[in-house]
């Protein structure tokens, strides 16, 4: 059974999706404690509803290498073996970063390597990008970089904004990521040559959903 440890910083819906379906497909894990930054994230109430553990490192008026170690002691108390981004609005630092290598993930609101840092859709649309999406990356020092392990994208629209994008792609993004956390503790991703890929079920079924926007090696 594997320990995972959620990171917010707001409502956290990723959090929440990712939760229900650990739950929901019995995975071979727990969420063992959500922590956010900000005492006010709406996540928590989510998460001590659902019977999961709370903890608050405050980020405000601290330099990074303090809150970063602050919120290494506070996961570290519950033996992580993945530590989650879920919409944890903090750049973390490099000593951060090496200490969970391998077993911390994110998901960017863009399809990586395009438009890392923020503002992603509105930087897309500027471009005059014709598709847009998401990426779920393993965690390395360099902001929004990092192996990727899978993607999802949709077309842009006529008349679309950012915040249609937004509302567009989420609801994918509440896919792919439990699906890479599910990848993660079942032990069926693999890093190599900063690649990732995805091993087979044991017993020969697919991951499939009904989408063609779904990229990864077992999408």
């Amino acid at each position: 059974m594997k320990n995972i440890v959620i990171l917010i910083s707001g409502r956290g819906s990723n959090m929440q999706a990712i939760v229900r379906a650990c739950t929901a497909e019995g995975w071979p894990a727990r969420v063992a404690a959500v922590v956010a930054n900000r005492p006010e994230a709406e996540g928590l109430a989510f998460a001590q509803e659902n019977g999961i553990t709370t903890a608050v490192v405050p980020s405000r008026g601290k330099t990074r290498e303090v809150f970063d170690a602050e919120l290494a002691a506070e996961i570290d108390r519950h033996a992580p073996d993945l530590v989650v981004l879920a919409g944890f609005m903090r750049i973390l630092t490099p000593a951060f970063t090496e200490r969970y290598a391998g077993r911390l993930i994110n998901i960017h609101p863009s399809l990586l390597p395009a438009f890392p840092g923020l503002q992603t859709h509105a930087r897309a649309l500027e471009a005059g990008c014709k598709i847009v999406g998401a990426t779920v990356h393993f965690v390395t020092a360099e902001l929004d970089h990092g192996p990727y392990v899978v993607q999802t994208a949709i077309p842009v629209l006529a008349g679309d904004t950012p915040e249609t994008l937004a509302e567009r792609i989420l609801p994918l993004e509440h896919i792919i990521y439990p699906r890479a956390v599910r990848w993660f503790v079942e032990d069926r991703l693999a890093v190599a040559d900063g690649r990732v890929t995805v091993t087979p079920r044991a017993d020969g079924t697919s991951d499939s959903q009904d989408s063609q926007w779904l990229f990864g090696e077992d999408a």
